[in-house]
């Protein structure tokens, strides 16, 4: 515009019309730039609130993870160990120092699982431990228990879970069960911990299953029945969250809940606040089997780097510079005057504008300050992560990458990544599948599993998933170290064959034979070879080496050991580990340096091989092709080998040690002067299960002994296998024809009760019963016999139980003779002293036994006794006596007890009786004997009478005899009122 035209303009206008009009273009420019800038800065604001979240969902993922490990590990010490002591287990969770390094989780401990006939020996067992106070909490009668026997760290408030059974709260019992059928990890629901006090006390257990070493546990029957306890970490949300630090800057608000719904009853972690937010999600995240939902929400703090930003800046210069541009319009339309004003203004503008830039440095210095924190997180990781965009170039990497790769500090790990991927693929012993994984194209969500081996011998898991960085798509690599566990499968797996092996009685060479290619099968490379140590312990003999050419075994079949004497010799005379990591350099081999070399052979590594006790049986040898020195890896495979080729040894010639035993066995038992049976009850054991599933019942004897059809169906299952010549002589058997043979010639007929306290021992998990019963011979007469039942070792299934019987129905009325005899007076054939006051002791503590209980016992003597003898002879005396006895035994309830103490003396135990019943009781018996004058054989009557004193039985009574004496000192009192009458103490 030329200023004659700005003139006509400004003329045609006017000043304030022109400057309105500037005012108004100008705020409608500024408000339409603003409105495009805000929209932007939200969609910034909730492309950040959604990357934030996702950070705490994989932190917390990532945390949980960590912690599992530690549990694993704790497993993993009962799994390689067949018995762990608390001071090992305590050794281990000291070492992983759960404070500094795993906070929230509250401590690592071990449930023992106890069944309910085995209570009170482990309660005992954890008292003789140094647990004088220990018990189970909550108290109650169960089938099973899981109480809490070790947790580490002890001290604190972790002492009082001691003794806490797991199995009587249905959340935590539902986690074991899932557990122990699954054999898997698993994570309880929300729960509240024991340990902890205050508000927060919500969180969480993961449980894993520790199974018996001699049980298998491919099934769940077999899992069920071999779980033995199960080690778990205790976790405080609270604790974890606050240590993730995920709502550190106090921009988020994250609330945890148990399950797929943000359902408030099932909060486990609460938030800050609950007040509405236009930004909020929900994300679920699984874990051992469990899955939490979080709910995040942003706080009214959240983005206010972003909502100062463009924005508000075009405000702030907008209107100010739309403000100034009408001013000036107006100034120059005005006076010439206005324009000192309007440069100031613009100075003024100036002013603002450079505190504006500083701001936005301030902003440019968080961000960088919120980038080192995630790289401080990254490199804390126990993982390796690797991000890049797909198409060849690095965009971060952490610490941990770098070592688990060693990648050289002067690799840059920026922009293209060739060098990087070819350090990598040159480190892999198989590349396929790190090549096929970098081909593949990720969508959101989806996660690609890799397991890739190197060629030092150690296993990494990879997992791929692609993610958003603002509008940019990336790939995120996560590497983890699972060498150990990769290992302890390998392990496992040739285990369990080299014990098939065994189990099926194969010979030393081929099991030698198994584990040396087990080992070489998932090493490539080595060379394996088993050397044998000679009876005298001076020469080594070929043992397994299938891999290895003849010559070069013969060459060292026979080879004296000692000092420098290769890497065998010198490892079997030191009982040291052997490393030779170049044949054709090392002392050692140097007059065997030929003979390595035609066979092809440059590095030769030799283990020991030691027994049970100790002591060196054999070595255990690697070899290479190529000068090799071994990882820590290589390490750990060569003692494990040398460890398992032990077993194999030792086992082999422990069967040969069996097979011979077992030969002497059956010439002992066939020649043996008892009486043996062999017999299979396995028929019986699988009935009773059924019975169990059916019925319901708790009680198999009680059960048993109300249905004796179901008894006699038990005793049709039970298979007579053999029996021995004493056996056959005992039931008047002349052949051994089993088909004569029943259960009958053990347990007799009718009604089996010994056979079903018998079946019920065994069922309840007995391996020897030994009780007394009757056996029917084979002519029909019935003797009395002691039966000794022993389940053989392994066989738990009752297929195999050897039975021993002796006749001792001789012993028996002899017995009952000689039991008479001590326990009853001969003359009136009540029981004696002895066997009263053994009576009355059991009242006495019924009594103290139950509140309400009452009991009494009565003394009595016959008056003038004395006379009677004096003037009648004593066998009129003795005649009194059994007439006296006869009157008391017509009076006396079936729970009643008689006794004569002596002399003249009798006592009565009655049990039940009060003060009041039992003078009413003596009352009625000195009236009977009153009213019933003893009549001799001639013809005359004597008239007899009684003093009677009785007293009750105190619970506070020390014995039984404090009673008698009370009862003692009122008959005292009776015959000193004139004789004939009843005495009772005053009531207690």
């Amino acid at each position: 515009m030329t200023a004659g035209s700005g003139s006509r303009l400004t003329h045609l206008l006017g000043p304030h019309l022109l400057a309105a009009l500037i005012l108004a273009s100008g705020l409608g420019a500024t408000t339409a730039l603003w409105t495009v800038a805000r929209r932007d800065a939200l969609r910034d604001l909730q492309a950040d609130f959604d990357y934030r979240s996702r950070e705490v969902v994989n932190n917390l993922a990532l945390r949980m993870a960590t912690h599992l490990q530690v549990v694993r590990g704790a497993q993993g010490l009962f799994a390689g160990s067949t018995d762990v002591s608390r001071i090992e287990f305590a050794d281990y969770i000291r070492t992983q120092d759960l404070t500094g390094q795993f906070p929230g989780m509250r401590g690592v401990g071990y449930m023992d699982m106890v069944r309910n006939g085995d209570l009170a020996a482990h309660v005992a067992r954890m008292k003789a431990a140094g647990f004088p106070r220990y018990s189970i909490r909550p108290a109650g009668e169960r089938a099973e228990y899981a109480p809490v026997t070790w947790l580490e760290p002890a001290g604190g408030s972790n002492a009082r879970m001691l003794g806490f059974d797991a199995w009587a709260e249905p959340v935590r019992r539902a986690t074991l069960e899932q557990a122990r059928d699954t054999g898997l990890p698993t994570m309880s629901g929300r729960i509240v911990l024991q340990q902890d006090d205050g508000a927060d006390r919500y969180g969480f257990i993961v449980v894993l299953p520790v199974y018996r070493h001699d049980a298998p546990a491919g099934t769940l029957e077999q899992r069920r029945a071999a779980v033995r306890g199960f080690v778990y970490g205790a976790f405080n949300m609270r604790d974890m969250l606050a240590a993730m630090n995920a709502d550190a800057s106090g921009e988020l608000d994250v609330e945890v809940y148990d399950g797929d719904t943000a359902d408030p009853q099932a909060r486990m972690s609460p938030g800050t606040t609950h007040a509405p937010s236009l930004l909020m999600t929900e994300q679920r995240i699984s874990t051992a089997n469990h899955r939490w939902t979080l709910a995040i929400r942003a706080l009214p703090s959240f983005g206010n780097h972003l909502h100062s930003g463009r924005a508000r800046n075009i405000l702030w210069a907008g209107i100010p510079a739309t403000l100034l541009l009408t001013l000036l319009t107006w100034l120059l339309a005005t006076s010439r005057a206005a324009a000192a004003r309007a440069l100031e203004g613009e100075r003024q503008l100036g002013a603002e504008l450079d505190a504006g830039q500083r701001r936005l440095a301030a902003l440019h210095d968080a961000a960088q300050r919120g980038q080192a924190m995630m790289r401080s997180i990254l490199d804390s990781t126990v993982d390796g992560i690797l991000v890049d965009n797909g198409r060849h170039r690095i965009l971060d990497s952490n610490q941990r990458f770098r070592e688990l790769w060693s990648v050289p500090p002067e690799m840059a790990l920026a922009e293209d990544d060739t060098a990087l991927i070819a350090h990598m693929l040159a480190q892999l012993l198989h590349p396929a599948p790190f090549v096929y994984s970098r081909s593949l194209d990720y969508d959101e969500g989806r996660v690609q599993r890799e397991l890739l081996r190197l060629k030092d011998g150690r296993f990494f898991e990879q997992f791929t998933r692609a993610v958003r960085l603002g509008s940019e798509t990336a790939r995120v690599w996560s590497f983890r170290d699972v060498t150990e566990r990769k290992q302890v499968e390998q392990r496992e797996r040739t285990h369990r064959h080299v014990l098939e092996m065994l189990a099926r009685g194969a010979p030393l060479h081929s099991i030698l034979d198994a584990v040396v290619l087990g080992i070489e099968t998932t090493n490539p490379g080595m060379l394996c070879a088993i050397m044998l140590l000679d009876a005298d312990g001076q020469r080594l003999r070929n043992g397994a080496a299938p891999s290895l050419p003849k010559f070069f075994r013969d060459a060292w079949d026979g080879l004296v050991i000692g000092h420098g004497v290769g890497s065998c010799g010198t490892a079997a005379k030191s009982g040291t580990r052997v490393i030779v990591d170049d044949i054709a350099t090392h002392p050692y081999w140097e007059g065997a340096r030929d003979v390595a070399a035609q066979a092809g052979i440059a590095a030769a590594w030799a283990e020991p091989i030691r027994g049970a006790a100790g002591k060196i049986i054999g070595t255990f040898a690697i070899y290479h092709r190529e000068p090799h020195y071994p990882s820590p890896a290589n390490v750990v495979l060569i003692e494990q080998a040398a460890q398992l080729a032990g077993i194999a040894i030792e086992q082999t010639l422990a069967a040969q040690a069996l097979r011979a035993g077992e030969e002497r066995f059956r010439s002992l038992y066939d020649h043996a002067p008892v009486a043996l049976w062999e017999l299979d009850w396995s028929g019986v054991r699988a009935a009773c299960e059924v019975l169990r599933g059916r019925a319901g019942m708790a009680d198999l004897r009680g059960y048993l002994r109300e249905h004796p059809d179901d008894v006699r169906a038990l005793a049709s299952l039970v298979r007579i296998l053999d029996l021995n010549s004493a056996a056959l002589a005992q039931v008047g058997g002349r052949t051994k024809d089993l088909e004569m043979l029943s259960l009958a010639q053990v347990f007799g007929e009718p009604g089996l009760d010994l056979f079903i306290d018998a079946v019920a021992a065994l069922q309840g998990g007995a391996r020897h019963f030994a009780g007394e019963g009757r056996f029917m011979r084979l002519d029909g007469t019935t003797r009395a016999n002691q039966v000794t039942l022993l389940v053989m070792p392994g066989h738990e299934q009752l297929d195999f139980l050897i039975v021993s019987t002796l006749d001792i129905t001789e012993r028996q009325r002899m017995d009952a003779e000689l039991r008479l005899l001590a326990t009853t007076d001969f003359l009136t054939g009540l029981p004696n002293r002895r066997e009263f006051m053994a009576r009355l002791d059991e009242e006495l503590a019924r009594v103290q036994r139950h509140v309400d209980g009452q009991a009494a016992v009565l003394m009595l003597d016959i008056d003038h006794f004395k006379t009677i003898n004096d003037r009648h002879g004593h066998p009129v005396g003795d005649a009194v006596l059994r007439h006296v006895a006869e009157l008391m035994r017509s009076t006396q309830r079936k729970i009643d007890t008689l006794g004569r103490m002596g002399g003249e003396e009798f006592a009565v135990l009655l049990p039940g009786a009060g003060h009041a019943a039992a003078a009413a009781y003596a009352e009625r018996l000195r009236h009977t004997v009153a009213a019933s004058p003893c009549r001799l054989e001639d013809g005359e009557e004597i008239a007899v009478t009684v003093s009677i004193g009785c007293a009750e039985i105190r619970a506070f009574d020390p014995t039984g005899d404090a009673a008698l004496l009370r009862a003692d000192k009122a008959l005292y009192g009776a015959k000193a009122a004139g004789r004939n009458r009843v005495e009772c103490e005053g009531p207690a």
